[in-house]
């Protein structure tokens, strides 16, 4: 009897627990991070994707081309853009923003739009789809950081 008892209150005390984890809407409790922080590493990885796009070029024209160089600025690049896509994805639309909040549609659009970019970031060199994600990330940033959103 004691057996029985001892298993319902278990069963009881883990329901309790998993349906409070999965009404949480982050992977780990709110608080732990800093959604400016993250708005300004994307910046600072669209910066460092131009700045190895330029180096890119410059190396592309040397003679004699300096391939290990120009192999860890591509490998830079690349590495920059798969970091926005990641906080993009995984930190704004998995975690942070909600089907109930205020202009949750054009909120997705614009982090749909900023993902397309970093990935053509990726396939080239064209300055233009860096350029492009800027304005992305400051729209984004109006959207999400004017309005409340936990």
């Amino acid at each position: 009897m004691k057996t029985v008892f001892a298993w319902s209150v278990s069963a009881v005390f883990l329901s309790l627990f998993a349906a409070a984890v999965a009404s949480a809407h982050c992977e780990i409790p709110c608080g732990i991070y800093d959604d400016q922080l993250r708005v300004r590493q994307i910046s600072e990885h669209a910066t460092t994707i131009e700045k190895s796009m330029r180096k890119i070029m410059e190396l592309s024209k040397a003679t004699p081309v300096n391939y290990n160089q120009l192999v860890r600025w591509i490998s830079n690049k690349e590495t920059h853009a798969t970091n926005i896509q990641h906080i993009v994805s995984q930190y704004f639309m998995t975690q942070r923003i909600k089907p109930d909040v205020e202009k949750y549609a054009e909120k997705l659009s614009v982090l749909h739009q900023m993902l397309i970019y970093a990935m053509k970031c990726k396939q080239g060199t064209e300055l233009e789809n860096v350029n492009k994600l800027r304005p992305l990330l400051k729209r984004f940033e109006d959207l999400y950081l004017s309005h409340n959103h936990k």
